[in-house]
Formats: structure tokens, C-alpha cells, sequence
């Protein structure tokens, strides 16, 4: 019996739920899931584990054996048809004998985007396109912005109490949050390529920014440090060989200071920028280089700051305790003169909340 079109959405929203389930573990890689139906029933199923390993299609054809030949692939993105870590998706479906292909979107890269389609159907394969485009490409939103912008995603993150305070007036902080919050913030960390804070987030907090929990990827950690003057006695100096430390400085920063944090370990990158200042965009063009998907950004507000003013950021993650700290001065998360209309205002889409513990949690897109 052929499968109905009203059924691909159906077996599309199984694939993406099981592409899902590789974030954090397939970047620079796009997430991927696929399903195989034959006879309206699932023969085969698998997404993209981790990166260099087998993707979603191969996973799926290899549960339904005999079975894909005749069969329906669902799959979240267009099949890979180049060489690279592994050999091309979509001659391994001609050889399956998958006789229909529905797909989300044409993949990005230039160096297989429509290639794999058109192998599909000059071997006689049906391809559908663009079933639950919108939310293929949203899942994969930092894939895509790579590629296409040559910048990682970047997520925005603070806590701040109900009155809008990320710390007191002596800069005490810890902790405004519950316990449950802060081990989704570890959860976030590994799910991200880089973890960046500014120098005096550094100074101040002392943090290690990896990730604490059981089976947890650590991020590379990013230093926004125009002057190069990281501490050598810091705990990210001390835990260099856990995870990657990367130091953006300017262009002026001391080479002698530049240089003994290279010899600690550190990987220095210089930017344009001012003494004080270091080039944002700059950095994430020389990030995305270097195939960073996505970077969450944990403060202080100096950066923040930064990043909203040259529209840089790309989601925002706020976590809001139910607790009134009160006072006055660079205590809040956003500084720097603000609109003076209210219309004019920075906008927030796609809102979405829930909670941890008491704490109430608002996450949105910003571009």
C-alpha cells in the first residue's frame, strides 16, 4: 500500500525528535535522524551519533536490512552525496533499493547542497523537498548560520534576580539561582562548542566553565581579554589540559603577556580591536573558521552589553530567581545608555518559558 502525504509529517516529527538526541555530539555536523517505512510500518530508524561516525541514513538502513528496498526514507536534511568522514549517504540508499525519499530542506554546504537529490533521482528515486522545512532548519540553526555566515550560533545566557540584579552591590552572586538551574546550565554547556565570559568575570568569579556532570562534553573556554592579563595562577590556567582555553586579545595587547599565555597553553587570538576592546565580530568570523558551531555566552555584562548593541547575539537564556536584591550601578545584565523609546526596544520572538525549582526561565531568538 503507497504512503499518503498526510503520514510525512508524521514520520518527518519521528526523525527530527531522533535527530535530537545528537546535539552536543555531531558539531560541526548538522543533527540528523531518519526513519524507514515500508507498508506504513517503521523498518528502520537512526540519527547522527557523533561526529565522524556513521550518519542517520546509514544507522537506518542498516536496522532494516532487506526491508529498505521498496521502502520510504524519511530523513531531516538532504543526503550527504560527497567523501568526507564518511563515504556519501545517498549512494548508499541507490544501493539499498529505497525507492522514495522525503526530506526537509537541500543542505547548505556548497559541496553537497542539491548533489544529493539529483543522484537520487537520476537512479530513479522520488524526492519530495521541503516537508517541515521551517523546523529542520531551526533545529539546525547553527549549522546553517556556519555555513552560510562563517560565525558560530551564539546563546546569551544570564541569572538575575526578579528586580533585574546579576549580583549585589559588594558583586556577591552566589548563587541567585537553584541548584536545579544551575545543572541545566551545565547541561547547556554541553551542549556548545565554546563557553565565553569576559576578563573580569575571570578576576572576579574565579570559574572553571566546564562541564560537571557525568558524560558531560566540556566546551572550549573563551576569554574575552583585550590586555592579555589572565592570571596564570586562575583555575583555567590550572585546568588547561581539560578543555581548550582560547584568549581573545587585541592587536595591542603586550606581546610579552600574549606570549607566556601561549607557552601555558593557551591558543591566543588577536583581533583589531582597541587596547581596551576587542573585535566581536572579528572573533567569531576567525571562531567559525576554526568550525565552532555554537558559543554561549555567560557574562558579565560588559559583553553582553556588546553583543546586543552589534546585533551579534543570536538567542537569548534568562534565568529569574524569585528574589529582590535591590541597589544601584553595573549590577544589571545590559548596561550602556539604553533606548529612549520604548518602541525602539530590542525584540524578543518565538518566547518560550518554564521553570526550574522557583526559578522561572525565558529563552528567545534575537535574529
Amino acid at each position: 500500500m503507497p504512503l499518503m502525504k498526510e503520514h510525512d509529517e508524521e514520520y518527518m516529527t519521528l526523525a527530527l525528535e531522533l535527530a535530537e538526541k545528537g546535539r552536543g555530539m555531531v558539531e560541526p555536523n548538522p543533527m540528523v535522524g531518519a526513519v524507514i517505512v515500508k507498508n506504513n510500518e517503521i523498518v528502520g530508524k537512526g540519527y547522527h551519533k557523533n561526529y565522524g561516525g556513521a550518519h542517520a541514513e546509514i544507522h537506518a538502513i542498516n536496522e532494516g536490512g532487506v526491508n529498505c528496498k521498496g521502502a520510504t526514507l524519511y530523513v531531516t536534511m538532504e543526503p550527504c552525496a560527497h567523501y568526507g568522514k564518511t563515504a556519501p549517504c545517498a549512494a548508499a540508499i541507490i544501493l539499498a533499493g529505497i525507492a522514495k525519499v522525503v526530506t526537509t530542506c537541500v543542505d547548505p554546504n556548497p559541496v553537497t547542497s542539491g548533489k544529493g537529490v539529483k543522484q537520487l533521482q537520476a537512479a530513479g528515486i522520488t524526492v519530495r523537498m521541503g516537508v517541515m522545512e521551517d523546523q529542520a532548519k531551526k533545529l539546525n540553526a547553527p549549522f546553517f548560520k556556519l555555513i552560510q555566515k562563517g560565525m558560530p550560533y551564539i546563546i546569551v545566557k544570564w541569572a538575575m534576580s526578579i528586580d533585574g540584579k546579576i549580583a549585589t552591590v559588594t558583586g556577591d552572586s552566589k548563587w541567585i539561582t537553584s541548584e536545579e538551574s544551575r545543572r541545566y546550565v551545565h547541561t547547556l554547556r554541553s551542549q556548545v562548542d565554546g563557553v565565553m565570559v569576559g576578563i573580569n568575570t575571570v578576576l572576579k568569579d574565579d570559574p572553571l566553565l566546564t562541564c560537571r556532570f557525568n558524560g558531560g562534553r566540556n566546551p572550549k573556554r573563551i576569554i574575552i581579554d583585550s590586555r592579555a592579563s589572565l592570571p596564570l595562577t586562575s583555575a583555567l590556567i590550572r585546568t588547561v589540559q581539560q578543555s581548550e582555553i582560547i584568549i581573545a586579545v587585541s592587536k595591542n595587547a603586550p606581546q610579552k603577556k600574549v606570549e607566556i599565555l601561549r607557552q601555558s597553553g593557551c591558543r591566543v587570538i588577536e583581533t583589531n580591536g582597541d587596547y581596551d576592546h576587542v573585535d566581536l565580530k572579528e572573533l567569531f568570523l576567525k571562531l567559525g573558521s576554526m568550525r565552532l558551531t555554537n558559543i554561549m555566552v555567560e557574562g558579565g555584562s560588559k559583553i553582553i552589553t556588546s553583543l546586543l548593541k552589534e546585533r551579534l547575539a543570536d538567542k537569548i537564556i534568562v534565568f529569574i530567581a524569585p528574589i529582590i536584591i535591590g541597589g544601584c550601578g553595573d549590577t544589571s545584565p545590559v548596561l550602556g545608555k539604553g533606548v529612549e523609546n520604548v518602541c525602539d526596544a530590542l525584540k524578543i520572538r518565538e518566547v518560550r518559558h518554564y521553570r526550574f525549582s522557583d526559578d522561572i526561565v525565558v529563552e528567545g531568538l534575537l535574529n
